[in-house]
């Protein structure tokens, strides 16, 4: 079976919410946007800061967060639209 590229993001995100530390950025995202690793590290203290790198790039290369670069650091938000499309729970 062929997949559609729509079908492959959606494994992609599901894959990425499946693991509960990136549950919980998503909904931390959720709350509040615009924030580096290092901000999101002090909320989320159980994880080191390379292991959350790690879960924000999975995230973003899902699709399901959007960052931007400003100087040597990378905020990253929630992307509003994909979160409506394919994971309406993180949005209650």
């Amino acid at each position: 079976m062929v997949e559609n590229p729509e079908m492959q993001q959606a494994v992609k995100i599901y894959k990425a919410l499946g693991e509960p530390t990136r549950l919980r950025i998503a909904m931390l995202l959720k709350e509040e946007s615009n924030q580096c690793c290092s901000a999101l590290g002090k909320k989320l203290d159980t994880v080191a800061i390379s292991t959350l790198s790690h879960h924000l790039k999975q995230m973003a290369d899902s699709g399901l967060l959007t960052s931007r670069k400003e100087g040597t650091f990378i905020y990253y938000s929630l992307d509003q639209e994909v979160a409506e499309k394919f994971a309406p729970y993180l949005l209650k």
